[in-house]
């Protein structure tokens, strides 16, 4: 009865478990149960039956599809026909177009398909569960199987998907397994997910269901009786297949990774024990010096010396030479002021065809700077980059919701990725695209299409073909699409699938045709290519992207030359974005909080900021003019105020500067020498310091002196001028020569700067010896009037006192402040401690200008960045760039560039992959996107691209799609000829299910050919980590040049690679960032080369004063640090305008430094503590008046400048400098001279003592003292 009902039972089954046996034979047709299928879904007949001999064609076509089901012709059973074999090689061939790279992978994803297909023994591997009838074309119905359960063992499972899971995708970067484990994507992918995905027939590429059972081997619980787990043999994919496949490359197989020995860690900080190494030796250094100034005994020479000889032979050709200038400019003031205006006119008439820089790139980057060399390379072969729009939105109130998904479970969905908020991005995002335009350059209207990229369609793209990257491309900007939704039916359970199940679906398979979802939809943007989820969401963590917190829109348009006529288009374009985008930021409806840019937002906002900021500059020069004119009087009595006041007197200093920097300006247009928005606002500031300086020397040395008995007005002024002149001159040209050196700089900005600064100087103080000295001349003789300034024609009876007026500044530094100062050795040890901190602080000092600090205060770009560097999981693109000189064609070339099966472990692409696993030394997160890899596997006639035959008598001739022709050893390498023949097909063979290998869009524009075929460029594009600063801008563009420099010195071992080949990386960023590569020792250089002529010049005006050069170097240097330690401390990074500024510091150094100096060692005070009240008091009065309080009330207006730049390096870094110059020149100075200055001048001295003693023979009652201009005060 057992046995009867045994057989009843497979009567009723049709089938049993046994070895031998088919459960299904021969194709029955299409699957009705599948809908929008994108390839043939065609099942198999139900057929319980034994295995088939195969002999023949069948034989031949079995062996070419499953070649490791195939025993040899007559020897080998199978349970597939001709028809079933050819069905399932179209559907590898869909696979093996992604995984062709990885042999061993290849082969063992087929011997999965194959076993469940052909296998001899199928009947014991699986198990039919579901059928449907199907109408044949004779009209018979057959009963087609539509789904049945396959078992296999977890050892071959897994060691199947060990082979491959790092099977590479070289034009995304990304890996294949993502785009065959659907809803998973590549990161949450197992070997149960990556089986389960294809047998669902919802992806549109599986034929029927199928249900791997995955089991451990042995294991006989949950199988049917007689049922076995298929347990054939996975090869790892460092193993060759037993076609003679080789083993897979590094780039897809960990396994065949060669030991790559780890970057060195980064450097350790310098350090001394548990302390700092810096600080250490400064303290070091500290204490040195304290010790040296302890034991200092310093011994004045007793004799004239050759030194006091020379000193005073200067001095005295010095002051004879400017007093005979002097009284001559004085004396003809009406001919002196117009023959100055001419000179002036005739430089500064070049204005009108002088050229402003704005390009930051220009003014930034030396012309044959590495970067920009590069660029030129790059911009000469390849389309620039594309200009980006985008917006970034969020939507922060907006709660979270939990969605239970019939085939994702409990997922998290954020505020933002709601409905009505896509909805709402969706119809931003249409009106944008709607944008229209009347274009004069086009003379008709422009829309996107026009300026658009367009990756699949450029030459005459549609609206479509635009690449817009957003959230909404998921459902192709459809409306109906993303309020679609379909019941589905799931292991028992019937749910309502929607938007949100296509989402989770796309996000992490972005290169699907079809979701696994009752909708079925693309994945793919409506432009025809995938959008990563990096480029639709931000701010999520682990790829949890249902929890992002932002949404991004981004606007891709072509980047034209600026001389062609679509630039303008573009722009016009941008701006009508920018105005839509700002519109809608105002509508009070808007749900969205978000920030937003354009390509053209950068320069716009730049431009803006300079603009609403020169009125601030002007208010700056109003406020120093103001200062000069009112601190330039006398003020003896009210009555005379109009007479003694000096307001024309500051009007012409002020003109005097403006008239120097406008013929500075103007002799450098009239000989094609470029200028730059820093020149118009840092030159004037500068030279208005130093004019301002020797201005007030000048006029309270003039008004502190008293006219001798029959001496002239203009003899009075020259013999003044001859006292002062040489000072004045000794600063003047010390600047001058500092900041001509300051020309050498490789920086176009600072080194056009330094030329305007040096000839404005220069000019300066010629007007000044001239115009200034005939201006005074004039307002003096109206003084000696009585006549009022304003109103000249009206006179004052009060008399001008009989007492030269010495201020208010003068008594009181005398009296309190100069004694106060000098008592103690304290302050000197302070400043010297100061600077010993700062030295300390220099070597912390952040180098790099972060780009949000060049917008004003007010921009949206703020926002914009702050967004930017919060919510983007992704960094800039970088292309690894290759020079003409290398061959491609050749089979050693490519394996030395390419990164899949036969090619070099160390190989171009290869050695980026490694670099791309240590980011963080790195900053590269995305291995390179090769062409070189994609060709070939175009080329492979295991893929339905290019077929070529690879062998036999037919060799490289067409292969039809019947046959397969796949090298034996999986590595197919083209003749030099076809190499040739068929890239330009590669390159324009727009990529599709078929062919997913095409290289338009992704390489058409990555490789360029001169006329006889040679490659002579091409790029490989990786991305870098995401980069939110300078320091690790300049640190990814170091670790990309030291990576591309080896891989050069490598491809130049190649056969036949020229030896000036090279391979650079290039990316928009690094012609900003080169300059942080080299500005320590840029600014050193600079520096130093400033710091030489303060030096020189002082020692050669001061005759060879070398001890009074030194202290006058010394501290100069001493200030320049300092400066460089506060930056540190109040956030100011040094970089090229910081440069510029601390070369202005030595300028302006010089004049806190140099007058008090000079004025030093031409004293003939018994004490060097006397001398240094005396010049203290005397010429630091005036050095106070003429720099400090010049400078501060202008720099305290800046600080309410819109630009970041003004504020933080105009203002503060400005206010640092000048403070420091006064509390160096004013405090430390006088007291480091009053210990280490040189003695007093014996030669001085001895002329002195004879004049009395010459004197006293001839009765003089003469006191003045001809020498020296302060002793009148004594």
């Amino acid at each position: 009865m057992f046995l009867l009902y045994l057989c009843l039972l497979q009567v009723l089954t049709g089938a049993q478990h046994e070895p031998g046996y088919c459960s299904f034979y021969e194709d029955c047709g299409l699957n009705p149960a599948v809908e929008g299928a994108l390839i043939p879904p065609r099942v198999p007949c139900k057929d319980y039956r034994k295995a088939v001999n195969v002999t023949g064609d069948h034989y031949e076509l079995f062996k070419s599809v499953c070649p490791m089901l195939a025993h040899g012709e007559g020897e080998t059973l199978a349970c597939c026909s001709i028809r079933q074999l050819t069905a399932l090689q179209d559907s590898l061939t869909l696979s093996k177009a992604v995984l062709i790279r990885c042999p061993s992978c290849a082969d063992n994803f087929a011997h999965m398909h194959c076993a469940t297909t052909c296998s001899p023994n199928q009947s014991q591997i699986l198990k039919i569960m579901k059928t449907a009838n199907i109408t044949q074309p004779t009209g018979i119905v057959k009963e087609a199987v539509v789904g049945y359960e396959a078992y296999v063992s977890t050892s071959f499972s897994d060691a199947s998907f060990r082979s491959c899971k790092n099977v590479r995708i070289p034009a995304t970067g990304g890996y294949a397994i993502a785009t065959m484990c659907g809803r998973y994507g590549a990161t949450l992918c197992t070997p149960q997910r990556w089986l389960d995905f294809q047998g669902d027939s919802s992806n549109g590429l599986a034929p029927l269901d199928i249900n791997f059972k995955l089991l451990p081997d042995g294991q006989t619980a949950g199988l049917p009786p007689g049922a076995v787990l298929f347990a054939g043999t996975a090869l790892n994919c460092n193993e060759t297949t037993p076609t003679g496949g080789e083993a897979c490359s590094c780039q897809d197989c960990e396994q065949s990774c060669p030991a790559v020995p780890q970057p060195p860690p980064l450097p350790e900080p310098f350090m001394i024990g548990q302390l700092d190494g810096v600080l250490v030796i400064c303290i070091i250094v500290f204490s040195c010096i304290l010790l040296l100034l302890t034991c200092y005994v310093i011994l004045d020479p007793k004799d004239v010396t050759c030194s006091d000889k020379a000193s005073l032979a200067t001095q005295e050709f010095l002051g004879s030479l400017f007093q005979t200038w002097g009284t001559i400019m004085a004396r003809y003031p009406l001919i002196v002021l117009p023959v100055c205006l001419v000179v002036v006119l005739a430089f500064a008439v070049g204005i009108k065809d002088i050229e402003l820089t704005t390009d930051p790139v220009q003014l930034w980057s030396a012309p044959q700077s590495r970067a920009m060399r590069e660029k030129a390379f790059h911009d000469a072969n390849f389309d620039p980059f594309y200009r980006t729009n985008q917006l970034i939105l969020t939507a922060p109130d907006r709660p979270s919701h939990y969605y239970d998904s019939l085939l994702f479970g409990e997922q998290n969905f954020s505020g933002i990725i709601s409905k009505d908020l896509i909805i709402e991005l969706l119809e931003l995002q249409q009106k944008i695209q709607a944008i229209e335009l009347w274009s004069d350059e086009l003379n008709r209207t422009a829309s996107l299409k026009d300026v658009c990229y367009a990756p699949l369609n450029p030459d005459n793209p549609s609206l479509t073909d635009c690449a817009v990257n957003s959230l909404p491309q998921y459902f192709q900007n459809s409306m109906d699409k993303l309020n679609a939704k379909a019941n589905m039916t799931e292991l028992g359970v019937t749910k309502e699938v929607d938007w949100r199940d296509h989402f989770i679906y796309c996000v992490n398979s972005p290169l699907s045709f079809k979701d696994i979802t009752a909708l079925g939809m693309s994945c793919m943007a409506d432009y025809g290519g995938p959008v990563f989820p990096f480029l639709a969401v931000g701010g999520y963590e682990n790829e949890e992207y249902t929890t992002a917190e932002a949404l991004i829109l981004t606007f891709s348009l072509n980047n034209y030359a600026r001389t062609d006529v679509k630039f303008k288009v573009a722009e016009e374009w941008e701006q009508r974005f920018l105005e839509i985008v700002q519109e809608y930021q105002k509508n009070t409806n808007t749900n969205f909080t978000f920030a937003y840019m354009a390509e053209r937002s950068l320069e716009d906002e730049i431009n803006r900021t300079t603009a609403e900021d020169i009125p601030i500059f002007m208010i700056s020069y109003a406020v120093i003019f103001l200062y000069i004119a009112v601190a330039l009087g006398e003020y003896t009595s009210w009555k005379r105020i109009l007479v003694d006041s000096k307001f024309l007197v500051g009007l012409g200093g002020i003109l005097v500067v403006g008239c120097s920097v406008m013929a500075s300006m103007g002799f450098y247009a009239w000989i094609g020498f470029p200028s730059s928005l820093v020149i118009l606002q840092v030159v004037p500031f500068l030279v208005l310091a130093v004019g301002a300086d020797n201005i007030f020397i000048f006029v309270l040395e003039y008004q502190r002196d008293m006219r001798r008995p029959g001496e002239k007005r203009e003899e009075q002024i020259g013999r003044v001028l001859g006292n002062v002149a040489p000072s004045m001159l000794l600063c003047s040209l010390s600047e001058s020569v500092c900041f001509f050196l300051g020309a050498l700089s490789t920086m176009p900005a600072v080194r056009s700067f330094a030329l305007y600064a040096a000839l404005a100087v220069l000019m300066d103080f010629i007007l000044q010896m001239t115009a200034f000295v005939a201006l005074l001349s004039l307002d003096a003789q109206r003084q000696d009037a009585n006549r009022c300034e304003i109103a000249c024609c009206v006179t004052v009876k009060t008399p001008h006192p009989s007492k030269p007026n010495q201020g208010i500044l003068l008594p009181l530094m005398k009296k309190y402040y100069a004694p106060a100062l000098l008592n103690s050795v304290s302050r000197m040890v302070v400043f010297l401690a100061i600077f010993c901190a700062c030295v300390f602080l220099m070597f912390h000092v952040k180098v790099g200008l972060n780009q949000e600090l060049a917008m004003p205060s007010d921009s949206y770009m703020l926002d914009y960045f702050a967004y930017l560097y919060k919510y983007f999981e992704v960094g800039v693109p970088t292309y690894f760039i290759t020079t003409k000189g290398f061959n491609f064609t050749s089979e050693e070339g490519i394996n030395a560039v390419c990164s899949s099966v036969g090619c070099d472990q160390f190989s171009f692409t290869q050695k980026i992959r490694y670099a791309t696993e240590y980011p963080e030394q790195s900053y590269l997160a995305i291995p390179a996107s090769s062409w070189v890899d994609d060709y070939i596997d175009w080329l492979n006639p295991g893929s339905k691209c290019c077929r070529i035959y690879t062998a036999g008598p037919n060799k490289d001739e067409f292969c039809p799609a019947n046959e397969s022709n796949v090298p034996e050893n999986g590595v197919l390498r083209p003749s030099v000829e076809n190499f040739n023949r068929f890239l330009p097909d590669f390159l324009s063979n727009r990529p599709d299910l078929q062919c997913p290998k095409g290289g338009l869009g992704a390489y058409d524009k990555a490789v360029v050919r001169d006329e006889t075929g040679e490659i002579i460029a091409s790029r490989f594009m990786a991305y870098h980590t995401p980069l939110v600063n300078s320091q690790e801008f300049t640190a990814a563009l170091e670790k990309a040049r030291e990576l591309a420099h080896h891989i050069t010195m490598t491809m130049r071992n190649v056969t036949g690679t020229s030896q000036d080949f090279e391979v650079f990386p290039y990316t928009v960023t690094y012609v900003y960032y080169e300059q942080y590569l080299t500005i320590v020792n840029e600014g050193l250089f600079n520096i130093g080369v400033c710091l030489l002529p303060t030096f020189v010049v002082c020692c050669i005006l001061l005759g060879m004063d070398l001890r009074s050069g030194f202290l006058n170097l010394l501290t100069i240097v001493m200030i320049t640090v300092d400066t460089v330690g506060v930056m540190t401390l109040w956030g100011i990074d040094f970089n090229a305008v910081s440069l510029i500024n601390l070369v202005t510091a030595v300028g302006i150094s010089v004049e806190f430094v140099s007058h008090l100096t000079r004025s030093f060692a031409l004293s003939i005070q018994p004490t060097k503590v006397e001398r240094a009240k005396e010049a203290t008091a005397n010429m630091g009065s005036a050095v106070f008046a003429g720099v400090a309080m010049t400078n501060l009330p202008g720099i305290v207006v800046l600080a309410f400048a819109k630009a970041q730049l003004i504020q933080i390096f105009f203002f503060r870094l400005n206010l640092v400098i000048t403070l420091l110059g006064m509390a160096h020149g004013l405090i430390f100075l006088p007291v480091l001279l009053s210990f280490l200055g040189p003695g007093v001048n014996n030669a001085v001295l001895l002329q002195i003592q004879e004049k009395k003693a010459k004197e006293m023979e001839l009765n003089s009652k003469a006191t003045y003292d001809n020498i020296s201009f302060e002793s009148h005060e004594k």
